[in-house]
């Protein structure tokens, strides 16, 4: 029943504003879907432009969740006239939609890191407050209501986020630990140790380096205080590391590499099994199916596709501070020179590109990012799942525009071999 329900989401279509939506690639996009409704052929799309040609990546840019999320904050705002409307922190990582919400007169109560922007004492019942894609954590859903603010009519998080809750839930009652794979100031991840923590001992893992030290502690090669220090801020309350890696189940925060999750999971069963014997570990391992969205498992299924072409450059566009975002940069960086961009304003020119460095957190600016003596010249793009459409219409007219001899966008639409 569970596959059921969340297929018929996916089919589930939404009203946008019309900034949101795109021309060439919503079109090119609404084909692909038109022959390939199962989504089986994960193959990108290319499209030949004469001396450049663009290679898109078969599934990138908003999600159910997404999309669900900014239809319910303009919702609110048509419906809440006169009102101050509140978001408890970004609505989804992507500027372009957070700057036009603002301007409709929305307000930020938190950052994304959770400070404070507007104080609580200031936050009334008169007021709208809007909980975004990604969830909260129950003490502030709890204090929300303890405000008589209404939690349920604007609460925007995704479907996807709250099956992560459910499965925690499950392994609570199943006497778990649950390990989350995620990022500990995500608000995402926040939200999922607030929740998990209600039934389990829970506790927050980076990545797999992470967890390879952790197994030092559960083999007896590290202290408790090295548990407690290493640790801190990141496991729940009353969480005895002595007691509670008897039995473990690995969940994660929907936006990180899938691959790595698998990983973790796969190394701490076989951490229990040298522990306490393959005969054994039942009782102190819960086999836990990924617990990664959809559009994160398409998103990156087809970026390995997109590592099997060839190509001059890659380009990948999405807010600085998404997670599925700097993913799919990750895994682009595999093969190709990899610019991250929030959007087309970053191309200052044919010869230079400002672009962030997700590994440094910081901008950074290349000369001659673009071989327009190469032809074809073949570029890779994609996006994140928190990115409109319309941002990459402009990217690929920006890129068009060094061209003087490649063809229209509507030249290659109309010769488009499946529309």
């Amino acid at each position: 029943m569970l596959s059921i329900h969340f297929d018929l989401l996916y089919m589930r279509s939404f009203d946008i504003p019309a900034i949101y939506k795109s021309n060439l690639i919503g079109k090119i996009k609404a084909s692909r879907k038109a022959q390939d409704p199962r989504k089986q052929d994960f193959n990108p799309t290319v499209l030949g432009f004469g001396p450049v040609q663009i290679t898109l990546a078969r599934h990138f840019g908003f999600c159910f969740g997404v999309e669900n999320a900014i239809e319910r904050a303009y919702k609110a705002l048509d419906e809440n006239p006169g009102k101050r409307i509140f978001l408890l922190s970004q609505m989804i990582h992507n500027p372009a939609v957070n700057d036009d919400l603002q301007a409709q007169g929305v307000h930020f109560i938190m950052d994304t890191e959770g400070n404070i922007l507007t104080p609580w004492d200031e936050i009334t019942a008169d007021d709208v407050v809007l909980i975004p894609a990604f969830g909260t954590t129950l003490e502030i859903e709890n204090l929300l209501q303890e405000k008589g603010i209404d939690t349920e009519t604007y609460d925007t998080t995704c479907p996807f986020v709250e099956k992560v809750w459910k499965r925690s839930a499950k392994l609570g009652k199943e006497e778990c630990t649950i390990l989350i794979h995620g990022k500990p100031n995500h608000e995402e991840t926040r939200a999922t140790f607030s929740h998990a923590s209600e039934t389990a001992p829970a506790l927050v893992i980076k990545n797999l380096k992470e967890a390879q030290d952790l197994s030092l502690y559960l083999k007896g090669e590290k202290s408790k205080d090295w548990f407690i220090q290493t640790f801190e801020g990141r496991y729940s309350k009353d969480f005895n590391p002595e007691l509670h890696f008897n039995k473990i189940g690995v969940v994660n925060q929907t936006t990180m590499l899938a691959s790595e999750t698998q990983e973790i999971a796969d190394f701490f069963k076989q951490v229990q099994i040298e522990l306490f014997g393959e005969n054994e570990i039942k009782s102190h391992f819960a086999d836990t199916r990924d617990t990664l969205c959809y559009a994160t498992n398409d998103n990156q299924t087809s970026t390995y596709e997109l590592l099997k072409q060839e190509a001059d450059l890659a380009i990948v566009v999405g807010g600085y501070n998404s997670s599925n975002t700097s993913h799919i940069v990750e895994l682009c960086e595999q093969k190709f020179n990899t610019f991250f961009i929030k959007n087309e304003d970053e191309i200052l020119d044919q010869n230079t590109i400002q672009h962030f460095n997700f590994h440094k957190k910081e901008m950074e600016t290349t000369n001659e990012w673009l071989p327009t003596l190469k032809e074809p010249l073949n570029i890779i793009l994609t996006s994140g799942a928190s990115c409109p459409d319309t941002l990459l219409d402009k990217v690929v007219a920006k890129i068009l525009s060094y061209f003087p001899s490649a063809k229209t966008e509507e030249e290659v639409i109309k010769n488009f071999d499946i529309l």
